[in-house]
């Protein structure tokens, strides 16, 4: 999704929270992260995601002259020096996959942290670190939550940020890792490659390419494991299952063909376990205390949009926005889930979205029957600690989700059957600084909102212990200039055990954390 582009002013606004300046990031007293020197052969560093309690994938890319087929050696360790090595290997990667090479490492044990890295052509890639998730009960959990990250419109401050907290579990992440769109069609801060806008699987692989050169995003893959969905913009703008927006098959080919590439080329640079490149979703058990599922609202099974609000087909009962086959999947995990909290990572906003008078047909408001099959599953079984998070439109909304009919109580959260945290952009542009005070009059005249701010990019700290969920959001000051933004937490939002809403609360502390790779 795109914002509509609207006039802006130097006029800054940060939700109804104070501002208050950030303490160290790194969570481990003085370590620091240091990126490695700049190599030959890894030129987009290495990665790590999906994990499980005994299992991860490693990712890295060889750069080598030739098509020829390369061996890659691998080895993974429980300490940055990798003296204690657990498990190592030999792949081989080739041009069917542009050298790109995924391993799935099994054996491992839970809640641990390990240390790995790659050899290949004589050279051994940045020595990366990634973390296996707990069985039982654990007392804690730390994320990291993002998207939306517009190469052409700034520097990736936030990657860099999140990369020196070295007391997170995982990054979250909820697509938009790319756009699509050609140089200075969307943002002209920084040059893209290619320069046109990726249509193709040669497209798409090298607008990856590009992007993991990046020093802040190579060193976030490299400190933490990512657990990422895509959106639109990883292969065009508003698409649905069979189109988008931003596709003219008269002059772009057949959608088909498009979606392909792009899924493939995302399966080749994403660290994500898929038997299927095109099926996305899937559930992370964190112990009792979490269950993860990650979503795909935008390729899977997505009816086309709505033309506007008074266009019948918001009220279809045969619209979906997951398809049946993903909506059975959810209604069977979440009523089966013995997790404290449930959590949905998804692409778009299921609140109403209160502003400009707007209905936006590409979110959940354009497929109302679906959400209230999806509010009526979490009533009427019940689902307790029902969590929504939601990337897409570059906003920061905390809010608590109501029924189509019911009357939210802001003085008891009477009304509400879980929460939202829709995080903002790493650094695709909001609605811009003129409409940021307008956000005190949007959260006045909509009680379910606990926060918004709808100019700052930035991200969201979720940690969560077994007595409540928290969202923290940090914002910066700006992306365009290369120089590291400041960072302004601008607010923290709770959801406790027995309760379906959220109350105002104060960002929890970083925690003891293992040291960074070296």
């Amino acid at each position: 999704m795109l914002l509509p582009r609207l006039p802006g002013s130097r006029r800054r606004f940060l939700g109804h929270a104070a501002m208050v300046a950030l303490g160290p990031l790194t969570g481990c007293g003085d370590d620091e992260t240091t990126p490695p020197e700049e190599p030959s052969v890894f030129l987009h560093g290495v990665a790590s995601g999906d994990p499980l309690a005994d299992a991860v994938i490693l990712w890295t890319r060889v750069t080598a002259e030739g098509n020829d087929s390369i061996e890659v050696g691998w080895e993974i360790a429980t300490d940055p020096e990798l003296a204690s090595v657990v498990a190592s290997g030999t792949v081989t990667t080739n041009a069917e996959v542009d050298f790109t090479v995924k391993v799935d490492v099994t054996g491992l044990s839970p809640a641990t942290t390990y240390y790995y890295r790659f050899t290949a052509e004589g050279e051994g890639s940045p020595i990366g670190r990634t973390r296996t998730i707990p069985v039982g009960s654990p007392s804690r959990l730390r994320f990291a939550v993002v998207s939306c990250a517009s190469y052409g419109h700034g520097y990736y401050h936030g990657y860099r940020s999140i990369a020196e907290r070295l007391d997170l579990d995982a990054v979250i992440h909820l697509g938009d890792y790319i756009y699509e769109y050609g140089d200075g069609e969307y943002g002209d801060v920084r040059e893209l490659d290619p320069p046109h806008e990726t249509i193709t699987l040669e497209d798409y692989r090298r607008r990856y390419a590009h992007h993991r050169a990046d020093p802040d995003l190579a060193e976030v893959h490299r400190q933490h494991p990512f657990i990422a969905v895509w959106d639109d913009h990883e292969l065009a703008n508003n698409a649905w299952k069979d189109g988008a927006e931003n596709h003219d098959p008269a002059t772009e080919g057949a959608f088909a063909d498009r979606k392909a590439a792009a899924a493939r080329a995302y399966s080749e640079w994403m660290p994500i376990r898929a038997a299927d490149p095109t099926k996305i979703y899937r559930r992370f058990t964190f112990g009792d205390l979490v269950d993860l599922f990650m979503l795909d609202t935008r390729l899977w099974g997505r009816d086309e949009q709505a033309i506007d609000k008074d266009d019948p087909a918001i009220v279809d009962e045969a619209r979906t926005l997951l398809g049946q086959d993903q909506e059975t999947w959810l209604a069977e995990g979440l009523t089966s889930s013995q997790a404290i909290f449930k959590v949905l990572g998804q692409q778009v906003m299921m609140m109403p979205l209160p502003v400009l008078s707007l209905t936006n047909t590409d979110q959940w408001d354009g497929y109302v029957p679906a959400r209230e099959r999806l509010y009526s599953l979490v009533t009427s079984t019940p689902v307790s600690g029902f969590v929504v998070l939601t990337g897409d439109i570059h906003t920061s909304w905390a809010g608590n989700l109501v029924p189509q009919g019911a009357t939210f109580d802001e003085a008891t959260g009477a009304g509400s059957i879980g929460v939202e945290l829709v995080v903002p952009g790493i650094t695709s542009p909001g609605l811009g600084d003129f409409w940021a005070d307008f956000g005190p009059e949007i959260r006045d005249n909509n009680p379910y909102l606990s926060f918004v701010d709808v100019a700052k990019r930035g991200y969201v700290v979720l940690d969560v212990t077994r007595e409540r969920l928290q969202g923290a959001f940090v914002l910066l000051s700006q992306v365009e200039e290369e120089t590291r933004a400041d960072e302004i937490e601008a607010g923290a939002f709770s959801l406790r055990v027995g309760t379906s809403h959220f109350v105002d609360d104060v960002a929890a502390p970083a925690a003891e954390a293992p040291r960074p790779a070296p």
